[in-house]
């Protein structure tokens, strides 16, 4: 028996003993004790937000697990944006903290840490079961490989973002919105109606950018409402914070690649440490939680034998969205590890009152859409 296999072998014991609680304790909210030994800490920066460069070509992991300690005003979407993430990605790995009310200088952890689905590194991959972009840009000949990731609003119920491979047919700038029959009737029987036409500006639910997909009616676009990006709010379309989009819209050219999957759980490495990463399969998804790992279990070396499938298991039973190094059998490796970080959130004069972002997070699902006209720096009509 190797030591790899030894490894796995004690952690399944482990779980075996205590189910998925070995997996909880870091994830709850931090105990006094863990509290005071973070404070005694030196706050650092933050780790980037969305740019990485993979140091090896085997390099599936990138980013690392981050703590901050909140202000008594921040809120979950506050802290989402902030560091690069999307609202549901932060209030999975911190069960047990009110997301609006989350107190002052609670410990919160950022789930920074990112595992790339195992799909080819070139072009925009869209997963949807973790709500994240990831763009590998094109680079010379024996240059690093770089990528950038983002949070991203996709469809809900009854609106799934398709899946399947596609390409970036047109871009534009300012895009009108042609507002289908089906979401003006669904806005009306809300006392939330709409025009016809919504025209460019801070009304527009597509915001100041669009790429359009070769995908009949769907496209990656910005919002008027970023406290929905990292959410199921769309009707099929998949939207990104405005400074996401702006940024993503100089890089990417028409032709290239996307790649829209669904992948839950992910197998990772950096170096010789392999990560688990977890995420609650789609309420409507049509492969079971069993099939996605046995697709796991088929394809990664380290999962072939039965107690490292155990130990895998065992976590799914209670995902986070956090890379976990399963192998290690270390119920506080995550919190050990994690990044202290500043705390850099700055209160926006003109952003929504609490109960208004709670509003517009409850209220009718502000929707994507559709995208008919030339592409040009110029406003152009969009249709769901």
């Amino acid at each position: 028996m190797n030591r790899i296999t030894v490894s796995v072998a004690t952690a399944a014991v482990a779980l075996a003993v205590s189910g998925c609680t070995v997996f909880q304790g870091f994830f709850e909210p931090v105990m006094p004790e863990s509290q005071q030994i973070l404070s005694s800490r030196s706050p650092l920066p933050p780790v980037s937000r969305n740019y990485f460069v993979l140091e090896d070509p085997q390099q599936s992991v990138v980013g690392e697990p981050q703590i901050v300690f909140t202000r008594k005003e921040d809120t979950f979407s506050d802290l989402a944006r902030e560091y690069g993430l999307g609202y549901d990605e932060i209030v999975a790995a911190n069960p047990g903290i009110d997301p609006w009310l989350p107190g002052d200088k609670t410990a919160v952890l950022l789930p920074t840490q990112y595992v790339l689905p195992d799909v080819p590194r070139h072009g925009l991959v869209l997963n949807i079961a973790s709500k994240r972009l990831f763009y590998f840009p094109p680079v010379a000949a024996g240059e690093p490989v770089t990528v950038q990731t983002y949070p991203i609003g996709i469809g809900r119920i009854g609106w799934e973002t398709p899946l399947g491979k596609t390409s970036v047919i047109a871009k534009a700038r300012n895009p009108s919105w042609y507002v289908p029959v089906s979401v003006r009737k669904e806005h009306a029987e809300t006392a939330d109606p709409l025009p016809a036409v919504v025209t460019p500006g801070q009304d527009n639910t597509l915001g100041n950018r669009a790429l359009k997909l070769g995908i009949p009616g769907y496209l990656i676009h910005g919002t008027n409402q970023p406290y929905g990006v990292g959410m199921r709010v769309s009707h099929g379309c998949v939207r990104l914070y405005p400074e996401n989009i702006e940024s993503l819209y100089t890089m990417v050219e028409i032709g290239e690649t996307v790649r829209i999957i669904d992948e839950p759980y992910l197998v990772g490495r950096d170096g010789s440490t392999v990560y688990f990463e977890g995420h609650q399969p789609l309420e409507d998804d049509s492969v079971s939680p069993e099939e996605h790992l046995q697709q796991l279990f088929s394809t990664v070396k380290e999962l072939d034998d039965i107690a490292a499938q155990d130990a895998v298991r065992a976590i799914a039973a209670d995902v986070k969205g956090v890379p976990i190094r399963f192998l290690a059998g270390d119920t506080l490796e995550v919190f050990a590890r994690a990044r202290l970080v500043v705390n850099t959130v700055e209160r926006d004069p003109d952003a929504p009152t609490l109960a208004e972002v709670r509003a517009l997070l409850d209220g009718p699902s502000a929707p994507g859409g559709q995208f008919d006209g030339v592409v040009a720096d110029e406003p152009v009509t969009a249709d769901e």
